[in-house]
């Protein structure tokens, strides 16, 4: 098994899961305030967000989106978070950072050193190749509950994605 390979199937597999989800996802649910910090425009960015970085080589080579608010990032309130009251980010605004962490996703697994024992992130004490599978990971975790939720508060069935080959990414 080629393991770049099936890395790159399962990022653009976990990716679609969340588009399919963003796409789905109901108007008055988009930045529902009953969902305090873990409004669905909050979860989807953390999650893009966090793919993005962990794309990277290291913590000195990420670029963040042209789009980025570092407010936005946080999941939760509290003493040490982030986490502010700020306008959401609109679908298509989701969508368009969503399409480049999907697009991006080939070319940086080709330049990964999936060989590294470190993880490149000072926070991260794991080798490179485990981050990217804790790294799709995160990205299915958030689908899958933006999935769930959609269920329960709108019916909405979203499609669970195999693998990525199964679909032409963007």
């Amino acid at each position: 098994m080629d393991t770049r390979a099936a890395l790159k199937s399962q990022y653009h597999a976990a990716l679609k899961t969340l588009q399919l989800a963003l796409e789905q996802c109901p108007p008055a649910l988009w930045a529902d305030a009953n969902d305090g910090p873990a409004a669905v425009w909050r979860v989807a960015y953390h999650t893009l967000y966090f793919a993005h970085l962990y794309l990277s080589a290291d913590e000195g080579s990420f670029v963040p989106w042209a789009k980025h608010r570092v407010q936005a990032v946080d999941l939760c309130a509290g003493e040490r978070s982030d986490y502010a009251d700020i306008t959401p980010y609109t679908r298509e605004e989701t969508l368009e950072y969503w399409r480049l962490c999907d697009a991006m996703v080939d070319s940086a697994v080709d330049t990964l050193d999936l060989s590294a024992q470190t993880s490149g992130f000072s926070w991260y004490s794991v080798p490179k190749l485990e981050l990217q599978l804790v790294n799709i990971r995160h990205v299915q975790h958030h689908a899958a509950a933006l999935a769930a939720r959609l269920k329960m508060k709108a019916g909405v069935q979203v499609a669970w994605v195999g693998k990525g080959a199964a679909y032409s990414a963007g």
